[in-house]
């Protein structure tokens, strides 16, 4: 592309789902027109498009799993289900007059830091462009896990992820392994047990498993939230307030979450009567230490005769056979993976190039880092949303979401603030206070639940807790309020020196800063 003029924009954001229409709404409401919405699939959507298995569902109650600004009287049920969260969002991006900023299928190949010019160079399926800002909102369920199983090349029937299920494929009849016991995989079980012919579910590790409270939402509360907004907003609030309740337990008290315990092991015996099946099927790890899983039909499916737990992971393939860790084996016709996806290694980490020359993924190569879970340092004016440390156990994501977009429209604030009238500005987070944010979240961390002893997805590969917010979203919500300037360094592109109209003796002109030079904030 060298010698080519690009199309240049003040933003770019990455992604369609909750992150990047939240971040496109916000950038409309702060007065920013000039902005672009890249997606690399061919309509808005996110997880909440990709994932369409059989049993699909929310498992945070539809009235907080929502915009603040953007509320949906007419939820059909208190856990909706794939099809009506996909048609929200496109709602919301008809509504707030988003389809014009979206390029779909443009995949951003590469991104690389300009130090010179002060602006990102983008590479995406459909062409390059150039931005002053970028807002990564790829999320982090959005690029599948499947295991490195020996043989699995070999297997000669179906084998997909749950994420991108094959709608194609007939699994009535079947003998159909499921690989995985994680929120994906508790749904999709009781949806497809009734019609294979034999179901066997390889889980590594038990799952907590507690009741599903869910039902029809009745006409007449729909028509009482549409008629009295109040309803609609006392209903959220009590939402929120009862899971903001529950943190202590989370991150300061997991001895507390034991009458928890207690109550799911009840929801377990109640379902299952053989004594064995129910041993396999207790886990030995505190409560909420993996993510606790809502479901009121999962352990009847496990306890129908057509259905095998084996109570280890999947190891090898050998044709048709598939062979546990424990040697347990199992002739199966399909492979369906629910096997999570890419958290704690975001692979769009791999195509973002920083001032330094380095990759966010070698910048990470110790664990995921970010200020207040936006900014990484030595990526000027590039923001994550749902970025590290933002993740929740027992809440709705989109309120973080909702923090962090208002972290990113006071960092456009700020960048306006601070413009020399040519938009040569940027802000990059200072390794200092990355730092010293980053032991802090550590600290707290090594108190929650998640820290307890279990394996999970809040973990990385080094058994560091980079994914978990260990507070309450209130508080979360108060330290994004604002865009600490003391955090980051100013740089600044120095205006281009003028010739002097005549050489008069004396000492020699000051010479202009250097480009890509910092100034730090007063």
């Amino acid at each position: 592309m060298a010698g080519l003029t690009r199309e240049h924009v003040r933003v770019a954001v990455i992604g369609s789902g909750f992150g990047g229409l939240g971040a496109a709404v916000r950038l409309r409401r702060e007065g920013v027109t000039d902005f672009v919405v890249l997606e690399r699939a061919g309509s808005v959507g996110g997880t909440w498009r990709d994932n369409t298995y059989p049993g699909c569902a929310c498992d945070v109650p539809s009235h907080l799993y929502s915009f603040s600004f953007a509320p949906n009287p007419r939820w059909p049920r208190n856990f909706s289900g794939q099809p009506h969260i996909r048609a929200y969002l496109e709602h919301v991006t008809d509504t707030f007059g988003l389809r014009p900023h979206i390029r779909f299928d443009s995949e951003v190949r590469a991104l690389r830091w300009d130090t010179g010019a002060l602006r990102w160079e983008i590479d995406t399926a459909r062409g390059a462009l150039t931005a002053d800002l970028v807002v990564a909102a790829a999320g982090p369920l959005s690029d599948p896990k499947v295991p490195d199983i020996q043989g699995l090349d070999t297997f000669p029937g179906k084998v997909f992820h749950s994420a991108r299920w094959d709608h194609d494929y007939d699994l009535r009849g079947k003998r159909v392994a499921v690989v995985g016991t994680g929120a994906s995989a508790i749904q999709i079980v009781p949806a497809i047990q009734p019609q294979v012919a034999r179901l066997t579910l390889f889980q590594r590790t038990p799952p907590w498993v507690l009741p599903r409270v869910d039902r029809d939402i009745s006409g007449a509360e729909k028509w009482l939230h549409d008629k009295v907004p109040a309803t609609r907003a006392l209903r959220r609030g009590v939402l929120w307030g009862l899971r903001e309740l529950q943190v202590g337990a989370f991150t300061k008290r997991p001895d507390q979450l034991g009458l928890v315990e207690r109550f799911a092991l009840r929801h377990l015996k109640r379902a299952v009567k053989d004594p064995a099946l129910r041993a396999r099927l207790t886990p030995s790890y505190r409560i909420g230490c993996k993510r606790i899983l809502l479901s009121n039909d999962y352990y009847p499916a496990l306890a129908r005769p057509t259905t095998d737990v084996i109570a280890s992971g999947l190891s090898e393939v050998r044709g048709s056979t598939l062979v546990a860790a424990d040697g347990t084996r199992a002739e199966v016709d399909a492979i369906i993976f629910g096997t999570g996806f890419h958290v704690t290694d975001m692979p769009i980490a791999q195509r973002v190039t920083g001032a330094d020359g380095i990759t966010l993924a070698e910048a990470w190569r110790d664990g995921m880092a970010a200020l207040r879970g936006a900014s990484a340092a030595g990526f000027p004016n590039f923001m994550t949303i749902i970025g590290p440390n933002t993740g929740l156990g027992n809440s709705s994501m989109i309120l973080m979401i909702e923090s962090q977009l208002n972290y990113l429209a006071d960092y456009v604030r700020q960048l306006d603030l601070l413009d020399d009238g040519e938009g040569r500005v940027a802000l990059d987070a200072r390794p200092s206070a990355v730092r010293a944010y980053n032991d802090r979240l550590q600290e707290r961390l090594r108190h929650t639940v998640w820290n307890t002893g279990c394996t999970s997805w809040y973990l990385d590969a080094n058994g560091r807790n980079t994914t978990a917010w260990p507070g309450t979203t209130g508080e979360f919500r108060r330290i994004t309020r604002r865009v600490d300037l003391a955090e980051y360094e100013v740089l600044r592109v120095p205006a281009p020196r003028r010739a002097p109209e005549s050489s008069p003796p004396g000492p020699a002109a000051v010479p202009a800063q250097s480009q890509g030079s910092s100034e730090v904030a007063a």
